[in-house]
């Protein structure tokens, strides 16, 4: 285990970078980070439009979150890397095909999350807010959003560790994410797949495990702070 780490750390870490295409395990973090932080405002509009009092905007932007929410991660990339060409006659590229794949999952999730968020908070201070003068969407931005945005951080870590192992399915079209390297790593070894496989997902545990931990550590200081609130 050893010898393996020390003869194919930085390809496992970075790939070919930077002679050849970024890769390992710091294309992984780039996938995930940029499909939660490309996905944030999308997920915002579809929550907003999911609460709106206008049904022309709620219904169908309703189905479209349901839809996404009901199809395997897997077939939209294969979808949009092998049957998108052929109708468009562009081929996609890996990176960009399962980053917008990335933005388009974690979109319809983080709606959910923003959503239940929103329906959290008593109704009252919305029609507070509009009693202000505020229209909807500045009630939404100014009063709102930042009290539902700590009570979102624990549910919004947890969305990043799933996008982090949502990742893995770039192996399929070839990206050089972690366990795209990990094949490759065995590949060129043969011997020692228990190894190779054992570091890719002892690599995996810490990230995810570290990052649920976060997100307890993030839901038990909320709590805390929730009585001091309502006492307060």
């Amino acid at each position: 285990m050893t010898e393996l780490i020390q003869t194919y750390w930085q390809y496992f870490l970075v790939g070919q970078y930077p002679d050849g295409p970024l890769g390992g395990l710091t294309l992984t973090l780039a996938l995930a980070a940029g499909g939660l932080i490309l996905a944030a405002p999308l997920g915002l509009a579809l929550a907003l439009a999911r609460l709106s009092p206008w049904r022309i905007l709620q219904r169908p932007v309703t189905a479209l979150v349901y839809l996404v929410r009901g199809t395997p991660l897997l077939m939209v990339v294969f979808w949009a890397y092998f049957f998108l060409p052929s109708l468009t006659g562009h081929q996609t590229g890996q990176f960009s095909t399962m980053l917008g794949a990335l933005v388009l999952f974690n979109a319809a999730y983080l709606a959910e999350i923003i959503r239940a968020g929103i329906e959290g908070l008593s109704r009252g201070q919305l029609d507070c807010a509009r009693a202000l003068g505020f229209t909807y969407l500045q009630a939404m931005w100014f009063i709102i959003l930042p009290q539902v945005w700590r009570k979102m951080l624990p549910s919004l870590v947890n969305q990043f560790v799933a996008t982090i192992k949502d990742t893995s399915l770039g192996y399929v079209i070839g990206l050089t994410e972690v366990s795209f390297i990990a094949s490759q790593v065995n590949n060129q070894v043969l011997t020692k797949p228990t190894q190779v496989y054992f570091l890719l997902g002892l690599t995996y545990f810490i990230l995810c495990f570290g990052l649920s931990r976060l997100a307890f550590w993030f839901e038990r200081r909320h709590a805390r702070r929730a009585p001091a609130s309502a006492t307060a």
